[in-house]
């Protein structure tokens, strides 16, 4: 395992990868400047900008659905891609063999489904802001909805869907080699539909612990990097959907 590891970080030093954690960095930074609009618009005051506290603030109109769909969009590239880097690795290792290997296509494709995701979030938080289930920062004002979104992550760990696509997730080079011959692109859409199949719930989790809470954010990437590896990733995604159960029934409890 260690040896793996080590020899995926020394590979890690080409310019598309610092291209794609520089990318990564990018979207966390955007997205703290998002998260914090009280500071932003003490720095509004000082320095006469109000551009960011007018992208974070989000309104139930064409330009409020835009600004969520970039919102997601940004979340869904920082948190999915530390994800996938482990796939990307043994993609890259996979090129030294073939010359038709193209890194920032496979990204492309990948990147593309989660854009998707990104426009379907984007719709529901527009669809729970205007029922007033939601706050405009997105964070729920139901203990219905926490319960539901809970519930719907915590069974969904167990379905045979997620196993399927965990499996493909903790087996990259027997992905890449099933499909090596559709190419980059299709490849980067194909690995994208396997990671949106691991994770579509958890990210959903957003309106439970806040859209635009870093803190959520983080550990829900370290959450579904560990569930997607091979040798301790097992031992993560019954115990996590037992725990995410329990806070959906906890949440229905309260309301009682």
């Amino acid at each position: 395992m260690s040896s793996r590891v080590a020899h995926m970080i020394r590979q890690m030093a080409g310019l598309h990868w610092l291209m794609l954690f520089a990318g990564i960095l990018l979207c966390w930074l955007a997205l703290f400047f998002m998260s914090a609009p009280q500071e932003l618009r003490t720095l509004s005051a000082i320095y006469g900008t109000d551009f960011w506290v007018a992208l974070c603030t989000m309104t139930p109109d064409a330009v409020g659905a835009l600004k969520m769909i970039l919102m997601w969009s940004l979340m869904s590239a920082a948190m999915m891609a530390p994800t996938a880097l482990p796939a990307f690795a043994t993609y890259d290792d996979l090129g030294h063999a073939d010359d038709r290997i193209n890194f920032p296509a496979l990204v492309g494709g990948y990147l593309i489904v989660w854009v998707g995701f990104s426009v379907f979030a984007a719709l529901i938080q527009m669809a729970l802001l205007r029922a007033n289930m939601v706050t405009v920062f997105g964070d729920s004002r139901s203990a219905i909805l926490n319960g539901v979104l809970l519930l719907i992550a915590g069974g969904y760990q167990f379905t045979n869907l997620k196993h399927a696509c965990l499996s493909k997730c903790r087996r990259p080079l027997v992905f890449f080699m099933q499909h090596w011959e559709e190419g980059p692109f299709r490849n980067g859409l194909r690995l994208g539909l396997v990671c949106l199949g691991c994770c579509w719930a958890l990210m959903l989790l957003g309106f439970v612990g806040g859209v635009m809470n870093l803190g959520f954010m983080a550990l829900a990437t370290v959450l579904m990097v560990i569930e997607k590896l091979p040798d301790i990733g097992r031992w993560v995604t019954t115990p996590l959907g037992v725990v995410l159960i329990a806070a959906g029934l906890w949440q229905f409890v309260n309301i009682i």
